[in-house]
């Protein structure tokens, strides 16, 4: 048996005329921030994927034994922005580059990933891998885990909009906030009005 076998497999519901990737960029209170700002993203949940235990909390996951990542389900509308839009965003506001870390976050929680859930996504994600890793985008090789979709939980309630929601709280106007500021300066044309 390997691990994706093993891994507890949840079931997402997705709404009609909606699409769902999960992303993992570091803390999700970050990632969060960045993509609920975009146009043609209808929803976005922070929780944790790619585990090996069910219902993991905040403080088991802080641990980095249980194998999850603090990821986000971004469920968003193909006809108002594609994949690879999306794609071109989750690249350019975390560091792919950097195995278990986002700045002064450390742990495998952290990681960079891409949980696809289907075919075409790991298609569109490889792709987009491979070109950024050839073009030398990066100083670095990227590092980003593309792998199929197996869990996820949604993280405790006060995780939710936790930027709209705590935007003053100095981890926040420190780390959260220059995400939300590249967001701006570099893909203004893709917010919501």
């Amino acid at each position: 048996m390997n691990l994706e076998q093993a891994l507890p497999k949840t079931s997402v519901e997705i709404p009609d005329g909606l699409e769902l990737i999960t992303l993992g960029a570091g803390c999700f209170w970050c990632t969060e921030a960045v993509f609920q700002r975009l146009e043609g993203v209808e929803k976005v949940i922070s929780g944790y994927a790619g585990g090996i235990i069910p219902n993991p909390t905040y403080k088991q996951i802080c641990t980095g034994t249980t194998g999850h990542a603090e990821v986000i389900n971004v469920y968003f509308d193909p006809r108002k922005i594609s994949l690879e839009n999306l794609l071109e965003v989750f690249w350019a506001t975390h560091d792919p580059t950097t195995l278990n870390r986002q700045g002064g976050d450390a742990g495998p929680q952290y990681r960079s990933a891409i949980f696809y859930h289907n075919e075409t996504q790991k298609e569109i994600a490889s792709k987009h891998k491979a070109e950024l890793n050839s073009s030398k985008v990066f100083d670095n090789p990227i590092v980003t885990e593309i792998t199929a979709f197996t869990n996820f939980y949604p993280a405790e309630n006060y995780h939710q909009d936790y930027f709209i929601l705590n935007g003053m709280q100095p981890y926040c106007q420190f780390v959260v906030r220059p995400k939300v500021e590249k967001l701006k300066k570099y893909f203004g044309e893709k917010l919501k009005k």
